[in-house]
């Protein structure tokens, strides 16, 4: 019989095994364990086929519909598992551990392979997911308006050794109305949790976990309530850096992409930036005016991140005034005001 493990376990011993999620594509796609394998027992149609069948028909003819799609599939199921494994564990799971992921593994057992089963799917694995960003996670938070360059310093705080979790780059994602230009579709909002999780995992809380200033949402991504709540009443060290500073990294940044996708970018935002301000947006950009395209949108980027700010607690906030974008230069002076951050 195959070991069966809790989510905990099951996690832990992936550092050692191979994931296989035997879900549908459809359900993988949608959000699944990071380091995971899709090797569905059933195709989407298939998935749908049979649960249709249960419905109408009940549990045995859906058994009997099930066993005629996957039995001309074992062969080549055994052949993939063997060469994903190489002498590893193969970790299975379904979405409740129920006969999915019990075949699967009975399946690939019988053909000489170590298997492991996680106990309630990933079903139980989410609740874990869950359960983790409410449980307290110390975190500080770098924060500062549009253009400071505050992934940047963050990345580089990391290379240092400080403890650092980069939520734009899990999803994909700047956070602003030109988040999105030259990078990675963004995740679900369920895979952003997931990934988040895996990180958390490898943290020690007995030390400072620092993260940027996000509202809830990066993009189409938004955040798990308990830890979003968590993030807003952290203590902030806000990096105060003068426009004429941040205008040439935001032109650097972005002036790179084609001008319309910087206008449907701009469009995005038309309302909050008002009617004369959109057009004269509009009219820089057609003349390659950048710099101009990004002070514009500057004033209401820097209203709507100081007004956050504003929503926390004075007590809460360090500022610190610094004049420059060089993030060696930056960091050099961040550095003395982090142990300082945490006395909060």
């Amino acid at each position: 019989m195959p070991e069966k493990l809790s989510p905990m376990d099951f996690i832990s011993a992936s550092s050692e095994g191979v994931i296989l999620d035997v879900r549908s594509p459809g359900e993988f796609e949608r959000a699944h364990i990071p380091g995971a394998i899709s090797f569905p027992m059933f195709s989407n149609e298939e998935r749908a086929a049979v649960g249709t069948c249960y419905k109408k028909e009940g549990k045995d003819k859906a058994v009997e519909l099930g066993l005629s799609i996957v039995g001309p599939k074992l062969a080549p199921w055994v052949k993939t598992a063997k060469k994903l494994a190489q002498g590893k564990p193969l970790l299975v799971h379904c979405w409740r551990g129920g006969m999915r992921s019990g075949s699967m593994a009975w399946l690939l057992e019988t053909a000489g392979l170590q298997v492991k089963l996680l106990v309630g799917g990933y079903k139980a694995y989410r609740h874990l997911v869950l359960k983790a960003f409410e449980a307290p996670i110390p975190l500080r938070v770098l924060g500062g308006k549009t253009g400071s360059g505050k992934t940047e310093i963050l990345l580089e705080m990391k290379k240092q050794g400080f403890q650092v979790i980069d939520l734009e780059g899990i999803a994909h994602h700047r956070g602003s109305a030109f988040g999105h230009l030259g990078l990675a579709p963004q995740p679900t909002s369920e895979q952003f949790e997931n990934v988040l999780f895996h990180e958390l995992r490898h943290m020690d809380y007995h030390q400072a976990i620092w993260v940027e200033d996000e509202s809830r949402h990066i993009g189409k991504v938004f955040m798990n309530l308990d830890f979003y709540s968590q993030l807003r009443e952290a203590p902030v060290l806000f990096l105060d850096i003068d426009a004429q500073y941040r205008l040439p990294y935001l032109v650097k940044v972005y002036a790179q992409y084609p001008k319309e996708m910087l206008a449907e970018a701009i469009e995005k935002i038309k309302k909050r930036l008002g009617g004369q301000h959109y057009q004269r947006a509009l009219a820089c950009l057609d003349l390659g005016q950048f710099e101009e395209v990004a002070a514009i949108t500057l004033q209401y980027y820097d209203k709507a991140y100081l007004h956050g700010l504003e929503q926390r607690d004075r007590q809460n906030i360090q500022r610190l005034e610094i004049h420059s974008l060089d993030t060696q230069i930056q960091v050099e002076a961040i550095i003395p005001h982090l142990a300082e951050s945490l006395k909060h």
